[in-house]
C-alpha cells in the first residue's frame, strides 16, 4: 500500500514542482500547451512518435518498431503534461520552449528531449 502510494505521489503534477529546466527556457501556460498539442504528433530525434488526440487519447509509438504505449492525457497549469497509460503506468513531463526556440521534453529525472521542428 506504501509503494502504491509513493508511485501515485510521483506521477502527479505536485512532485513534479522542481522541473531541471535551463537558463533561457520558457514556460507555457495550460491553454497555450494544450492548443498546440491536442490534435498533434510529435516526433523526437530518436524516430518515436507521440500522438495526442482531440478527445485526450495519447499514443506513443516507440523508434524503430519498437511497439506503441496507449493512454490518455492531461495538460496541467504548470506546462507539464500527465498521461496514464491503459497498463497502469503514468508519468508527467514538462513542455519548453528552449533558447533556440525548439519544443524540449523534460522528464521528472531531468532527461532532456528536444522534439523536431514540424514539417
Amino acid at each position: 500500500m506504501r509503494l502504491l502510494l509513493a508511485l501515485c505521489l510521483a506521477a502527479s503534477p505536485v512532485a513534479a514542482e522542481n522541473w531541471m529546466r535551463r537558463d533561457g527556457d520558457r514556460s507555457f501556460d495550460k491553454i497555450t500547451l494544450d492548443a498546440r498539442l491536442r490534435g498533434a504528433v510529435i516526433e523526437f530525434y530518436d524516430g518515436g512518435l507521440g500522438e495526442y488526440y482531440t478527445d485526450g487519447r495519447y499514443t506513443y509509438t516507440y523508434a524503430n518498431s519498437g511497439g506503441t504505449g496507449y493512454g490518455y492525457f492531461e495538460v496541467q497549469e504548470d506546462g507539464s503534461v500527465c498521461v496514464e497509460f491503459v497498463n497502469g503506468f503514468s508519468r508527467c513531463d514538462l513542455f519548453v520552449l528552449d533558447q533556440q526556440d525548439r519544443l524540449v521534453v523534460i522528464t521528472e529525472q531531468g532527461d532532456r528531449f528536444p522534439v523536431r521542428p514540424e514539417g
